[in-house]
């Protein structure tokens, strides 16, 4: 009940995150990003340690700080979530660490507890799940360094560090638990030499287990004879770590050490992004390059040469006998523009497509210039919501055109078909994997506060943008069609082999895929194991050079059904393209058992689930560009004909 109150508590700061999150964009100053401005912190100035959610790449179940029976402070208090933190099942609460500024600690005992059989079996579920915990100060996350054996090679972090280790005690095989109960910190700070004021510019930690000692019995003054500031006895390895187990008590401490940097504030998540294999991205960059210098060639080949040569032969035939004789494209422009079945669904799709497109868009090009960085926490998911609600005017216009061009009557039908088919399979995909989430007690459970407020988002913003763009979509007139379509449609011939449709849409589905699949291994990895994705520039390019494979392949492979006299290309365009998003669903799988350590059915479902909500949409965006592709092809090359 007290989770639901907070969840329901924290709707109202999501809705207004929700509505304001443009308008922050449009008023932040040009430099710094809304709500992360630099602060200068004096000497002495007191420090606030906030904790966030723990995690674990082996269960993809987060689980906030104090579910696991830590020192908690006097009075937890909540921070505001936007929406795109709640979502990611970001939990950030206040902490009972005492930090202030430039003054280091040594051997601070936080709290003394003693655990009984349920808290030591909680303790011990998630040191064997391999859970991290999540601290931040400034804005910044916290992280464990870790430095390669190799010289020269920078640094790599870590984010949070581990709840315990599991390990044996010399000459026994039974195996244990131990908990990290003694964390150094490292501030790093950039002091201005005017002022003397300083900006955090890093926050990192070394985790150790030891199994704290004093002398007597304990009280609030008791010195610990394991870590003690006044014999300068401080913790430097785990070689006594301290072992999680019924009824024993456990002493948390820990250090504060400070560190002038040269970082400066403004460079201070350089670090944090540092992508260490940029030739990689390189070579991503190159290979899905050749693939569209390859399928370019292939169309220009054919509106240069093939269609050139086609058209001036078409437009000199002067006998209905050489037209009989004649094969080819030209012979189904009676029926090439025939309404398709299922047409009504075509133009759903469609319209969905052309929402999805300007979201991802738009999110890139506010993602290239820094306005969705890791330190906007939750930024990129808000963003991603609320340009996909309002890009729903966009869709709408798109669906109706189309259908009033196959002579649809009914606009409002098919607006409200757009604006629910979509997002309704995807809402309740999402709302089965968050009743899974649920029964796991996880942080990552969307509460009910937050599920309300997208549903106001969708059926108060989305629909009715839906709605208007539909209205002025069909208030224009129908586009035209290039050449009369005949009232009794053309037996199309029997078709090689090669042309059947399921063969060549599967085949239309493997390139574009192959110059995204090298960009896609870092975007999983970011995803499921906890990393950092900032390299925008790089996904740009590959999501530009994919909106020209998925045209281009489409548009060669429709140039040869006509060619074949097999007219029926209107849903065969959308699949062509929209095959990619198979490849992409079998390539998420094989990550799974390859790179992945899940073992729990739940996690496992989890991943299969946001996988397929990930496929799906990728679906409906490469099929709207190769349909719009073929669309663009057929009217140009049958208005560039003579018809008698």
């Amino acid at each position: 009940m007290e989770y639901r109150s907070r969840s329901i508590h924290k709707s109202t700061s999501i809705m207004i995150s929700a509505i304001l999150f443009l308008f922050l964009i449009h008023t932040s100053h040009c430099f710094y990003l809304p709500g992360v401005a630099p602060e200068d912190f004096q000497k002495g100035d007191p420090l606030k340690v906030k904790v966030n959610k723990l995690t674990s790449i082996k269960t993809q179940l987060p689980y906030s700080y104090y579910s696991l029976p830590f020192c908690p402070p006097k009075k937890i208090v909540d921070s505001a979530e936007n929406l795109g933190e709640v979502l990611r099942g970001d939990r950030i609460e206040n902490s009972p660490y005492v930090f202030k500024m430039r003054e280091p600690q040594m051997c601070s005992v936080l709290c003394r507890i003693t655990l009984n059989a349920k808290a030591a079996k909680q303790f011990q579920e998630k040191i064997d799940d391999e859970y991290r915990v999540n601290m931040i100060l400034d804005n910044l996350p916290l992280v464990v360094p870790i430095r390669r054996l190799d010289q020269g090679s920078p640094t790599v972090y870590q984010l949070g560090y581990h709840v315990g280790l599991k390990g044996q005690y010399t000459g026994s095989k039974e195996e244990r638990f131990f908990i990290h109960n003694h964390l150094a910190f490292t501030v790093k700070y950039h002091r201005d030499p005017q002022t003397d004021s300083a900006r955090i510019v890093g926050f990192e930690v070394k985790p150790y287990s030891i199994k704290h000692e004093y002398e007597g019995k304990w009280s609030e003054n008791t010195r610990l004879t394991t870590c003690d500031p006044h014999t300068k006895h401080t913790v430097v390895n785990s070689n006594t770590p301290q072992e999680v187990e019924a009824n024993k008590e456990i002493i948390f401490t820990y250090d504060v050490e400070y560190q002038e940097s040269d970082v400066k504030w403004a460079s201070r998540w350089d670090a944090y992004l540092l992508m260490s294999d940029d030739q990689i991205h390189w070579f991503s960059i190159v290979n899905s390059l050749m693939i569209v210098l390859f399928l370019s060639g292939m169309v220009a080949m054919i509106m240069l040469r093939t269609l050139y040569r086609d058209i001036s032969k078409y437009n000199e035939i002067e006998t209905q006998e050489e037209a009989q004789e004649e094969t080819g494209w030209k012979l189904v422009h009676g029926d090439v523009f025939r309404p398709p079945s299922n047409s009504d669904l075509l133009c759903v799709y469609v319209g969905t497509g052309i929402q999805f497109l300007g979201m991802v868009l738009v999110t890139m090009i506010f993602a290239v210039f820094g306005f969705l960085s890791p330190s906007n926490r939750g930024g990129l998911m808000t963003a991603m919501l609320l340009l996909w609600v309002f890009m729903g005017i966009f869709a709408g216009y798109a669906s109706s055109r189309l259908y009033k061009m196959f002579k649809g009557t009914e606009w409002k039908k098919i607006s409200l078909k757009t604006a629910c088919l979509f997002p309704g399979i995807v809402f309740a995909i999402f709302f089965v994997l968050n009743a899974l989430i649920w029964g796991q007690k996880s942080s990552g459970a969307v509460p009910f506060g937050t599920m309300f407020a997208l549903v106001v988002m969708w059926f108060g913003i989305s629909v009715p943008l839906v709605f208007v763009g539909g209205y002025i979509g069909f208030k224009k007139p129908a586009i035209e069609d290039p050449v009369k379509t005949n009232k009794i449609p053309r037996q199309i011939p029997e078709q090689a082999w090669y042309m059947n449709p399921i063969f060549s849409i599967l085949i239309g589905g493997i390139l574009p895929f192959g110059a995204v699949f090298i960009e896609l291994f870092f975007i999983l990895t970011s995803i499921w194991l906890n990393q950092f994705y900032y390299i925008f520039g790089f996904l740009f390019l590959v999501f530009i050079i994919l909106l020209i494979t998925c045209a281009e392949i489409t548009i060669v492979l429709c140039y040869f059904q006509l060619c074949s006299e097999d007219y029926l290309w209107w849903w065969r365009s959308y699949l062509t393209s929209g095959s990619s998003a198979l490849y992409l669903f079998l390539y998420a799988t094989f990550y799974f058992f390859t790179k992945l350590e899940i073992t729990k059915l739940v996690s496992g479902m989890l991943y299969f689930g946001y996988m397929l909500i990930a496929s799906y949409a990728f679906f409906v965006l490469t099929g709207t560009i190769g349909f719009y592709a073929c669309f663009w092809f057929t009217r140009l090359i049958y208005s560039s004909v003579k018809i008698d």
